[in-house]
């Protein structure tokens, strides 16, 4: 019996890639979508990403639209156009309001709970944009293809949720169980509904 046990340690201890594809409800890729999977064991330390936690006005839009951060990070808030902006959110994971600053200006927000955090702009009502604020190391956003890869997660069970702003569920989120093999794990997720 020790020996099928150990024969185990490996394969629990490696790494393995995840690659998912994700569709619409009409089978057409979908771009901007967030793929996160949630692994039993959590990091050892904090999470970090090889990025900055900058949301920018620029051209009276938010840049990026969509931004992943780590709970607990200071995502900064700077004003790169010639006019003034009033950022501010209602979500539920993060509820802030940026008076009016203007070019040059900078204003930062400490996100500390988990969830998806729709932006907006009093000023510029057709300006918006989204952080999700994650726990989980392993968190990419789709490409232009729909096509997410996530390098280096433990194999072994796990939790695949997508999230995207047109999913009609609570938080824009569905989800489904994954069994993360060593040699990886490869899956096309179709959004349900509409």
């Amino acid at each position: 019996m020790a020996l099928s046990a150990a024969s185990l340690i490996p394969q629990i201890a490696s790494a393995a890639t995840v690659t998912v594809d994700v569709r619409g409800p009409d089978g057409k890729p979908l771009a901007g979508a967030i793929v996160l999977v949630d692994t039993p064991r959590k990091p050892a330390g904090p999470i970090k990403f090889d990025y900055a936690y900058e949301m920018a006005q620029k051209n009276i839009t938010f840049a990026p639209h969509v931004l992943i951060v780590p709970v607990g990070s200071t995502v900064t808030f700077p004003n790169r156009d010639k006019v003034r902006h009033h950022v501010y959110s209602f979500s539920k994971a993060k509820r802030f309001d940026l008076k009016l600053y203007g070019k040059d200006e900078t204003r930062s927000i400490v996100f500390d709970k988990v969830g998806p955090v729709a932006l907006g702009c009093n000023i510029h009502d057709a300006m918006n944009a989204f952080i999700m604020v994650v726990d989980t190391p392993f968190a990419v956003q789709t490409d232009a293809n729909g096509r997410a890869v996530i390098n280096g997660v433990p194999a072994g069970t796990a939790a695949l949720r997508i999230w995207h702003p047109t999913i009609r569920t609570p938080d824009n989120m569905q989800s489904q169980p994954a069994t993360v093999n060593a040699s990886g794990y490869n899956t096309t997720y179709t959004i349900r509904g509409r």
